[in-house]
């Protein structure tokens, strides 16, 4: 039964991927990670059977859990939410795939510092608040540019690899678009920087997101609701 519902969500959110995708062009190549906040390590198994390899977790310890539920599987992880400098240790011991939430240069650094001492590096990208809303974490979009190179150039092991970012909290599409497009503008001006990973959009705003030029996005509740 499970199974079946998470095979017909997943067909649903690729079919759905898909038609964005091809309005932006179809060579427009588009990542998604699925999202076990609200699930069992159960159902990501079965959703990995059903052909889905990149997961993603909004925190640390659940994805420590994860880590070692699924241990049997070569799942490609993600850490999505907010990271604490308490926990820089831990994370650098799963070895994820990608941190998509670097949100500061202050924790760039500290990042940075904890992978040189135990000779690490870890795949990021750099968080961006496009909408200026106080509740989210991420660098100013005008100074987005500015500190995606002065993280390069201090922090040799970070690997910067794009920027990711939250949609405006908006019932107003146009203000939800116009916070992809800010993203968007800045992750194009990055390509020559070796940015190659635009993530935007989540369950309810993927389609946008990517028909504004994401190329990866991260779903949960449309998935395993």
């Amino acid at each position: 039964m499970m199974r079946e519902r998470l095979r017909e969500n997943l067909d649903r959110v690729i079919w759905n991927i898909e038609k964005a995708r091809v309005e932006v062009s179809e060579h427009h190549i588009v990542k998604l990670v699925a999202v076990g906040k609200y699930t069992t390590s159960e159902n990501i198994k079965l959703l990995y059977e059903l052909g889905q390899r990149a997961f993603g977790e909004n925190q640390v310890q659940q994805l420590a859990n994860r880590v070692k539920e699924l241990s049997s599987l070569p799942i490609e992880w993600h850490m999505i939410g907010t990271l604490q400098t308490n926990k820089i240790n831990r994370l650098i011991e799963l070895k994820p795939y990608l941190l998509q939430s670097l949100s500061s240069l202050k924790l760039a650094e500290a990042l940075n510092s904890r992978l040189e001492r135990k000779g690490a590096t870890m795949n990021a990208l750099l968080q961006i608040n496009s909408s200026n809303e106080k509740s989210k974490s991420g660098v100013k979009p005008d100074e987005a540019i500015d500190i995606y190179q002065e993280i390069r150039e201090r922090y040799p092991n970070i690997k910067l690899r794009g920027v990711m970012t939250i949609g405006a909290l908006s019932n107003n599409r146009e203000i939800v678009q116009q916070s992809f497009e800010t993203t968007h503008t800045i992750y194009d001006r990055l390509r020559r920087d070796g940015a190659e990973i635009c993530s935007m959009g989540m369950s309810g705003d993927y389609e946008l997101a990517i028909k504004c030029g994401s190329n990866l996005v991260r779903i949960g509740s449309k998935i395993f609701r």
